[in-house]
């Protein structure tokens, strides 16, 4: 496993990173779970990423279960705040000092640990003045319980502005979680060029684009039973958009590159996020323990401009770049 600086900091953390966004708490079981914590750790990862909206709190809980035992010390671990959570109540939900402290503090407890390592908005709150969810986050490091703050799906003009605040408030904002992979570069062209100036990585979700980037789906059939496409409750929604037969075309386009290269089509994808300088870390999800270990392989893989080339010849426009689809929720949903 390679390691990589989380933006202008000196926190390390590894270049892939697990995520129970989709799995833990709601559609796999607990055992499952714990089991793939523990194939990814034995994989060299050391970075887990979370939120407590995430199965409504309860993937927290099997994480923190998951990594009981470890040495504290070896992980970092993430989570974010924005989206309702409990019985989403009026204040249970977007960037408010109530609910910022309120959350962390339920968090801490499901995880099982005094301090999280990135505390992360999960969103803009447009509802809460930006001064007032910095001076939060301000006083949660200065409390011990956060040692890093990030954000994710921030545009370029809230990354600048929240970046400005923090260093009057004495913190950084080092990172930022956004979509990003061969079919969805939204960030490219604002979002990447601010960040490095401000000093801010990349944490990337979804590098496989919610699996259509694996090559399971073909165009002209049906999606795999049991795959995300035929779950209404776990991501359906999210992958729709990628489903039509031009999209799945061009993505079997890539199968013979990533041959060549002896990888996997999902490893291809994952690695080619890690190919951007920006990008720290790429996020990962597994409902079984040998996704993970097969995904880890991107790590340290490097691909030749000639590769990068062929796999923009594969996609040709496909590819989502409009950086206005960017952007958070205008209100909140609770």
């Amino acid at each position: 496993m390679d390691f990589r600086y989380l933006g202008n900091s000196g926190l390390k953390i590894s270049e892939i990173t697990y995520g129970n966004w989709l799995t833990h708490g709601s559609q796999v079981e607990n055992d499952a779970a714990i089991a793939c914590v523990r194939a990814a750790l034995d994989a060299g990862i050391t970075t887990f990423d979370t939120a407590d909206v995430y199965a409504n709190t309860a993937a927290e809980t099997v994480l923190g279960e998951a990594l009981k035992g470890q040495r504290r010390e070896s992980l970092e671990i993430f989570t974010k705040v924005y989206w309702p959570t409990g019985p989403q109540g009026h204040n249970d939900t977007g960037l408010s000092r109530k609910h910022i402290t309120e959350s962390i503090n339920g968090s801490l407890q499901r995880l099982g640990t005094d301090h999280v390592d990135l505390y992360q908005a999960h969103r803009y709150d447009y509802e809460t003045p930006l001064e007032e969810t910095m001076q939060a986050f301000a006083d949660l490091v200065r409390q011990g319980k956060v040692l890093y703050v990030g954000v994710s799906e921030w545009t370029a003009e809230q990354l600048r502005a929240g970046h400005a605040l923090a260093k009057e408030l004495g913190f950084q904002l080092i990172s930022n979680q956004p979509q990003y992979s061969m079919l969805w570069r939204v960030i490219e062209d604002q979002v990447v060029p601010a960040s490095k100036e401000l000093g801010i990585s990349q944490i990337v979700w979804s590098p496989v684009a919610q699996g259509i980037l694996t090559g399971k789906y073909k165009p002209g059939e049906q999606p795999p039973a049991g795959s995300r496409a035929t779950d209404e409750k776990g991501g359906a929604d999210m992958i729709s958009h990628f489903l039509n037969d031009e999209t799945l075309t061009g993505v079997q386009k890539l199968a013979p590159i990533a041959a060549d290269l002896g990888l996997t089509m999902a490893q291809l994808a994952v690695a080619w996020v890690l190919q951007n300088d920006n990008v720290a870390s790429a996020l990962i999800g597994a409902s079984r323990p040998e996704q993970v270990t097969e995904n880890v392989k991107a790590s340290g893989v490097k691909l030749e401009a000639d590769v990068l080339a062929k796999i923009d010849d594969a996609l040709g426009s496909l590819a989502q770049r409009d950086p206005s689809l960017t952007k958070s929720p205008e209100a909140r949903v609770a």
